[in-house]
């Protein structure tokens, strides 16, 4: 089996769940036209309108509150400078940044002890989503950013 096999078989079952969610999705919008899941998809993109396109180092724990409650989806990293994959993960995550309308927010451990403690961060690069200001998923380790981001597209 190729190094490759295993995430295309990952891809395609990730991919079967939202094609029929979509599916389902255009035989309602063509029976009943525009429906409140399209206002709310449009709530939520305007949400993300602004969402700042270069990851943005949090501060604070006032900063942190302001990020994951501002935008409606935001990706947080919490990392170590010392860490080697917590480095490797930083291009990554500045491609989503770019990509996607999801914010990016990076969380020194190292800084701000309370927030990664309060957050159960145990080992890093950690990665919490927050979709409407609620933590919604955690990864632990560097993940590729496909993973990343289909992720983000399942809450945006």
């Amino acid at each position: 089996m190729s190094e490759d096999e295993p995430e295309s078989i990952r891809e395609q079952q990730r991919d079967e769940p939202l094609g029929e969610e979509s599916k389902e999705g255009e035989r309602n919008k063509d029976s009943v036209g525009a429906s409140a899941a399209d206002a709310e998809a449009e709530t939520k993109t305007k949400t993300n309108e602004n969402a700042p396109t270069e990851p943005v180092h949090v501060e604070s724990v006032e900063q942190f509150s302001s990020v994951t409650t501002e935008y409606g989806v935001v990706l947080v990293d919490f990392y170590a400078d010392w860490c080697g994959p917590c480095n490797m993960l930083e291009p990554t995550l500045e491609a989503v940044a770019r990509q996607t309308d999801a914010a990016v927010a990076k969380v020194d451990i190292d800084e701000q002890q309370g927030l990664a403690a309060q957050y159960g961060v145990r080992s890093v690069p950690t990665l919490l989503l927050f979709a409407d200001g609620e933590q919604v998923e955690q990864l632990v380790g560097v993940q590729d950013e496909v993973t990343l981001t289909r992720l983000i597209e399942r809450y945006s």
